[in-house]
């Protein structure tokens, strides 16, 4: 995995110059600390900070064509880029190195802009063709890998990182707040919009093109899609088993092609074992696996990971993440999230890739994706209940069927019936419109909203459940209501927060590629295209995934309910009603009102609740927080305060056992 970043000129704007581009890989050289490269010419300047992972000898960055008139600057891997190299040396393309970067170059000139749609792995391009005098920028199709870039000055800036791109001084630094009010719903802000103003991100599946004249055109090709609710699929149960297994045996096969070593995270739950049992047959040898562990029983997996573990015979490391690392880290991992977070699950995985990376281990496959493109989230299960809940409003046995739901949760929300139907029982009346399945959550969410300055407040309020719809494409009427939810989750939830928040920048903050199996195209395109029922079959979530588990993987893993990664909220803050120094600065009454984007008196208010230990749920936790990030934010990359070297000596050591 890498890093890259670059400038392109317009009419009028300053040429880019080679220092530019280099302070700003220097500024994301965590994501690639084994070399850097450059190339510039009139126009357009790219640059890219390596992680070496395929052909460590020859393929560097940025790379060219024959004739040198197109250059690709890369963040990520092609997986298929040995069956994409056949085809294209057949097709008369000449290959001067055995990288997967160098089909990008051949794709291009073979298909123009179209050449994404070949392409399955997981990565952020930019391609400067020079004698077309054009930019593209394009991204994978679930945005595994992220990209921004910034238009002004005359100019265009890109990187994998915003901080790439505030390493030029003349770009503006401010929030946007709509983005924070986005996040403070939906935990992400969906496609193109980021927490900063001006600065865009490239959506998933999506490809942006600025020429030198800076036209700018966009385009979209790939999203998620669905059958027809209507449509009659014949296939078995087992023939769809059988093509499930088929597809991700195969998945693994091309995610394994490294030529370096390739570890796994074992979370304790039924995606990750899966991805280990198929591990277990493509490599050779023990594979090294890596887990978290909490001192609180109701985070911590470990009987679970340790029956994976055994299962497999691997050769296993644990990192215990205790509240007060997870506090002292939080500033770093915000750093590198640069964005305002809702919990502190990304922490932890920032402490477990600096164990992985001490290991020697650049390369690590997840479980995450499955439960987007295999119906696994609560939410899911949720809406099914209260959809039928809604057909019978007044009935009091059909919403005990809530009671189901979150067993892993101490304080869990059905647990009171009379707190369920209150909470559970908003909205009925509206079961039939999109989005319906995720509202108790964007409600519980948004109690951040309630922390807001009151004028601000006011002027960032929307209506998220229109503007949740609004995601949707064209047809999006035809499918089954699971689909949509799924959809949902997809652009929000999924590529808004946990591959990038929680994924992507938490492990490349030491320098290490996490790879999701889940979310290979062609996984992706098989469970999109499998009949609803086989995914969540009444309140069974991943029905099908389990089935295929069953005898594979250990069964108290394959049989035990979704548990979903969490991590200790406020009180990793507090240490026996002490707060960190840190976080004590960012909750100052003066300080809040000098920021000016909370009411410093409900803030004030939150953070001795929390401090006392009387934070109530996710909703003050969240809300916890949010604020706390949201002032590291604007500290770190308004303000610019942000850490700019020596970043992991700056990280507590989690333990190792």
């Amino acid at each position: 995995m890498c890093g890259i970043a670059g400038i392109l000129a317009f009419p009028g704007g300053d040429r880019p110059m080679a220092a530019e581009v280099e302070a700003m890989v220097r500024r994301i050289q965590h994501r690639g600390p084994d070399g850097q490269g450059l190339y510039k010419d009139t126009f357009a300047c790219l640059g890219h900070a390596r992680l070496s992972i395929i052909d460590l000898s020859g393929g560097a960055q940025p790379l060219a064509n024959e004739d040198r008139t197109i250059w690709v600057t890369f963040n990520g891997e092609i997986f298929n880029y040995i069956e994409l190299r056949r085809h294209l040396k057949k097709r008369g393309h000449v290959f001067s190195t055995q990288s997967d970067t160098e089909v990008i170059v051949h794709l291009y000139e073979e298909y123009g802009l179209d050449f994404p749609s070949h392409l399955n792995g997981q990565f952020a391009i930019a391609l400067w063709d020079s004698v077309r005098g054009r930019l593209v920028l394009t991204r994978d199709q679930a945005g595994i890998r992220p990209l921004f870039f910034y238009s002004g000055c005359q100019r265009l800036y890109f990187g994998s990182e915003v901080k790439a791109i505030f390493a030029c001084p003349e770009v503006p630094r401010s929030l946007n707040l709509a983005g924070v009010a986005q996040i403070f719903t939906y935990w992400g802000a969906p496609g193109a919009d980021t927490v900063f103003q001006a600065i865009e991100s490239v959506a998933p599946g999506c490809t942006v093109v600025f020429d030198k004249h800076g036209a700018r055109y966009d385009r979209r090709y790939w999203d998620w899609d669905f059958p027809p609710h209507s449509a009659v699929d014949t296939r078995s149960f087992q023939d769809c088993l059988e093509g499930l297994d088929q597809v991700l045996k195969s998945a693994i096969a091309r995610q394994v092609r490294s030529d370096v070593p390739v570890g796994a995270y074992v979370s304790g739950g039924l995606d990750s074992a899966m991805i280990i049992s198929y591990l277990a047959r493509a490599l050779p040898g023990p594979i090294p696996t890596f887990s978290l562990r909490f001192a609180d029983r109701e985070f911590d997996e470990g009987p679970y990971q340790k029956a994976v573990v055994q299962k497999f015979g691997t050769v296993h490391t644990e990192v215990t993440a205790s509240t007060s690392e997870i506090g002292r880290a939080f500033p770093q991992a915000v750093w590198h999230a640069e964005s305002p977070l809702l919990r502190t699950a990304p922490v932890p995985m920032m402490l477990l890739a600096q164990c992985v990376r001490a290991h020697g281990i650049k390369v690590v496959l997840t479980g995450e994706g499955a439960d987007e493109t295999l119906a696994g989230y609560d939410l899911f299960r949720e809406a099914r209940v209260r959809r039928f809940w809604a057909r019978v409003p007044e009935s009091r046995m059909r919403p005990a069927l809530l009671s189901r739901l979150y067993p892993y949760l101490s304080a869990s929300p059905a647990a009171s019936a009379a707190y369920a139907q209150r909470f559970f029982g908003q909205g009925l009346e509206s079961a039939k419109r999109p989005g319906f399945g995720h509202w108790p959550r964007w409600q519980t969410t948004r109690r951040a909203m309630q922390f807001l300055n009151p004028d601000l407040r006011a002027s960032l309020e929307f209506d998220y459940k229109a503007a949740a719809e609004a995601l949707l494409p064209h047809g999006h009427e035809r499918w089954n209501v699971l689909s949509v939810d799924q959809y949902i989750e997809a652009h929000t939830l999924l590529s808004g927060y946990l591959l990038s928040s929680q994924g992507d920048r938490m492990a490349l903050a030491h320098s290490v590629e996490t790879r999701v199996p889940f979310l290979d195209l062609k996984v992706m395109e098989y469970a999109n295209r499998l009949p609803a029922r086989y995914k969540l079959m009444g309140l069974k979530e991943k029905y099908i995934l389990k089935a295929l588990g069953r005898g594979r993987i250990p069964d108290v893993v394959c049989a035990r309910p979704k548990q979903p990664y969490r991590a200790p909220d406020s009180q990793s803050f507090f240490h026996k009603g002490v707060p960190d120094p840190h976080v004590a600065s960012a909750f100052e009454k003066k300080r809040l009102l000098e920021v000016g984007y909370f009411d410093a008196e409900s803030a004030c208010k939150l953070f001795d609740k929390c401090r006392l230990g009387k934070a109530i749920g996710f909703a003050d936790n969240m809300a916890f927080v949010g604020i706390y990030s949201t002032m590291l934010v604007h500290e770190q990359f308004v303000e610019g305060q942000g850490v700019e070297s020596g970043v992991r000596d700056a990280l507590p050591k989690a333990r190792v056992g």
